[in-house]
């Protein structure tokens, strides 16, 4: 009888020791969607604003005449090469990359569909991030979501806006961050 209360007595302390072994380890805290985009996002808003880059094609180079973005100052012989000036409705606008207002036409031929040139946007916005994926773990401290980064044409005239969604133009793409847990907290590493 004795040894039976004492098997008792050691079984009641085993449960008891694996529970509280079981209820002392804390488990990494979920990573939400939410989150994630919430700390992707606070990276983005954390980097100064810039303007967005607008490849500008043939059929650009119309629209944005035709907006009075630009105008026609020179044509050449060959009679596809021009130049333009940034109009002052123009100027408020759009820059080109290198500065000054001569846009320098200069396509490889009559029929050259390629050639483009960039020019940025004065209104200066932050990237945005947006459908975000699940959220996979990569084992007890680490994990990575898919999301898309998309640029923010906010407060671009509407005529810019179309030129920027002419073929040429990537204003979003796929990326992936990688988050680790900190001290308990998830914290966003990089994104790539």
């Amino acid at each position: 009888m004795k040894n039976a209360v004492k098997m008792n007595v050691l079984l009641s302390l085993a449960v008891l020791g694996a529970g509280m072994v079981v209820a002392g380890c804390k488990s990494a805290p979920p990573l939400s969607q939410t989150d994630a985009l919430a700390m992707i996002q606070a990276k983005y808003d954390a980097t100064p604003a810039v303007g967005a880059n607008i490849t500008v094609n043939n059929d650009g180079m119309v629209q944005g005449a035709t907006a009075k973005y630009w105008n026609r100052t020179t044509i050449y012989p060959n009679k596809y090469w021009a130049d333009f000036t940034l109009t002052p409705d123009g100027k408020k606008v759009i820059k080109q990359v290198s500065g000054g207002d001569l846009i320098k036409w200069r396509p490889d031929s009559p029929t050259d569909k390629n050639y483009s040139i960039v020019l940025v946007t004065v209104a200066a916005n932050h990237l945005k991030a947006k459908d975000i994926k699940d959220v996979q773990t990569v084992g007890s401290s680490s994990a990575t979501v898919t999301f898309t980064e998309a640029v923010d044409l906010t407060g671009v005239p509407d005529q810019l806006v179309a030129i920027a969604h002419n073929p040429g133009n990537q204003l979003s793409i796929s990326r992936t961050a990688d988050f680790v847990l900190d001290n308990g907290a998830w914290k966003l590493q990089s994104i790539e």
